[in-house]
């Protein structure tokens, strides 16, 4: 009797390791194709997203249009605004790795950012009347921090096939495309590097709801 009673207990026990394994599975199937849930580590696109966000991100928004001028994009930023290396170490990187997967530490490697040039287009700050260009048109940018500039900072770009210039609605406090001007590749991101767009707060709970990006603010 005893031995059959380890048995049975043995075999539950493995039945809760393939659930648990089945389920971690799925969920990284699900998060590597179609949704990811990505924590806002600073207030650089308020008022649209707050520190301490977590957005639902959707990977499959670009597979069927293209990337437009006003879309908020989420995207890996290492080669560009981070380093490709960490240089924190395999074991630190591993377990920083599963907090991030799992939600519970910001990705300092992931950022998002409102998309203010495609190919072909060229970006200026600021016109005559202090707003934002593109293509030599001013635009309204209604999505804008209340109380900041579109850009303290001067520059004129003309975006090459392949890359996109980003910015965060909270210009006085984001670091973007403005902040590597200087650096290679001038600031421009790769649209290989977006991994999709953000569609709903998740967390916290007062804050769940659908994001609106405001893309068709922009001409």
């Amino acid at each position: 009797m005893t031995q059959a009673k380890r048995q049975s207990r043995k075999l539950g026990w493995r039945f809760v390791f393939l659930l648990i394994t089945v389920i971690f599975v799925f969920l990284a199937l699900v998060r590597n194709v179609w949704v990811d849930v990505y924590y806002i580590p600073s207030g650089s696109m308020e008022p649209l997203l707050l520190t301490g966000d977590r957005v639902l991100v959707s990977r499959t928004e670009f597979a069927s249009r293209p990337i437009e001028r006003g879309d908020v994009v989420v995207f890996d930023g290492r080669g560009s605004f981070t380093p490709l290396n960490s240089g924190a170490g395999p074991v630190a990187d591993a377990v920083t790795g599963v907090g991030q997967w799992l939600g519970l530490v910001p990705n300092n490697n992931i950022y998002v950012k409102r998309v203010l040039g495609v190919a072909g287009d060229t970006v200026k700050c600021c016109s005559a009347d202090g707003l934002l260009e593109i293509n030599g048109v001013p635009v309204t940018e209604g999505y804008v921090h209340p109380g900041d500039l579109p850009s303290e900072l001067k520059f004129e770009v003309t975006v090459p096939e392949g890359k996109l210039w980003l910015m965060g609605d909270h210009r006085s406090v984001s670091l973007d495309s403005r902040s590597l001007l200087g650096a290679p590749g001038g600031g421009l991101i790769s649209t290989s590097k977006v991994i999709g767009s953000p569609v709903a707060t998740v967390w916290p709970l007062g804050r769940i709801h659908a994001i609106d990006n405001g893309r068709r603010a922009l001409p």
